[in-house]
């Protein structure tokens, strides 16, 4: 299972975080991927100066904006499943 939190706290939300987890949740949905990948909502990942932090698997944190969420999804989630 890959895990995906991302950082729902002020800075990031101002930046977009909402739209990111909408369009992540819409990927997960439209690819029958439910039962690998987990979506979670998180607080500062300590990355508030970039675009909204994503981090994946309790490891690695990425800047995603909501139009880089589906480049995102492929580069750095399919290639884990």
């Amino acid at each position: 299972m890959v895990t995906i939190e991302i950082c729902v706290g002020s800075a990031c939300h101002l930046k977009g975080s909402y739209h990111v987890v909408n369009r992540l949740q819409e990927i997960v949905k439209g690819r029958a991927l439910e039962k690998k990948v987990e979506i979670k909502a998180a607080f500062c990942l300590g990355r508030c100066t970039e675009s909204v932090s994503v981090r994946v698997n309790g490891e690695k944190i990425h800047s995603v904006s909501p139009d880089q969420v589906d480049e995102f999804f492929e580069k750095e989630i399919l290639s884990l499943i």
